[in-house]
């Protein structure tokens, strides 16, 4: 009969001790399941976060380029206009002060010079086709010093050489300088002709005509021959300050437009708004080279 009963207290033991380990399981396991659905849930906020993160920056990314785009299209806009008027040559005072200008005017004549640069949408509008895809800073200065390079060369040469040529022509070849760079950058050589130019020799080149068409420009009035050297260099001189002003500030807004996404996704379609660009001061300088009314 003891046999029995200590057998009987062993399996009630053994039962209740089953017991406990199973309510220690089912604990454990409830324990995981909320910690488990801890972790989804905090997944999932730090998912929802991301993508509201994410929207918003798709969301400023929008905002800004079609904000570029006006930006642009306004630009543009503003120098068809100024064309009409002017056909970016000097006009006004800044005319009157150079034909009445005797001897040396350095100071003036640089800041003549770097007015011209920075106003000069042709020349800015090329430079951003040149620096749109360089960024490393030693691959613009290389370009930007061909570009100098060349125009610095027909400045003096047209002036002080007395090399003449049709102003209209000149400013043509500039604006398809503008229309070359876009289209190049858009990849349109190797697309349709399978090929591709040399983008430095193609800098230089185009740089002989921004130089040219600079020279032009100071070759409508009578400068005196007293002090023409030193004015022209000092012209010349206000031209790389002008060009250096406008350089960084379209490095710094390029830099910026390169931090966002948007950059890659709307690059030839921006080129492609400069490429129209260049078409219209095509047009136009051929329009008064063949009409005689611009």
């Amino acid at each position: 009969m003891s046999r029995v009963i200590t057998a009987m207290r062993a399996i009630r033991v053994s039962n209740q001790a089953d017991l406990k380990v199973r309510l220690y399981d089912r604990v454990r396991l409830y324990d995981r399941v909320r910690l488990y659905d801890r972790v989804r849930l905090y997944d999932r906020v730090r998912l929802y976060d991301r993508v509201r993160l994410y929207d918003r920056g798709r969301l400023y990314d929008r905002r800004a380029t079609a904000c570029g785009f006006r930006s642009l299209a306004l630009l543009l806009i503003v120098f068809a206009m100024s064309a009409i008027v002017e056909a970016h040559g000097v006009s006004g005072k800044d005319a009157v002060f150079l034909q009445g200008l005797m001897g040396r005017a350095i100071i003036p004549l640089m800041y003549l010079g770097a007015k011209h640069m920075v106003t000069g949408y042709d020349h800015l509008l090329f430079l951003v086709g040149v620096i749109f895809f360089l960024y490393r800073l030693k691959d613009v200065v290389a370009y930007v010093s061909l570009f100098t390079l060349g125009h610095s060369v027909t400045l003096l040469a047209g002036v002080l050489g007395g090399i003449h040529a049709n102003s209209y022509l000149i400013d043509a070849v500039i604006g398809f300088s503008v229309v070359y760079k876009a289209f190049e950058n858009m990849d349109g050589f190797r697309r349709f002709l399978g090929f591709q130019p040399n983008t430095k020799a193609a800098v230089l080149i185009f740089g002989l005509f921004h130089g040219f068409g600079l020279a032009t420009k100071l070759q409508d009035f009578a400068l005196s021959q007293n002090g023409l050297v030193a004015n022209i260099v000092s012209f010349n001189i206000g031209v790389e300050i002008g060009q250096g002003l406008a350089l960084t500030a379209i490095l710094i807004g390029l830099e910026w437009w390169r931090s966002h996404d948007a950059f890659h996704r709307h690059a030839f379609a921006f080129n492609g708004l400069v490429m129209t660009g260049g078409f219209l001061l095509v047009g136009y300088q051929l329009s008064g080279y063949y009409l005689g009314t611009v």
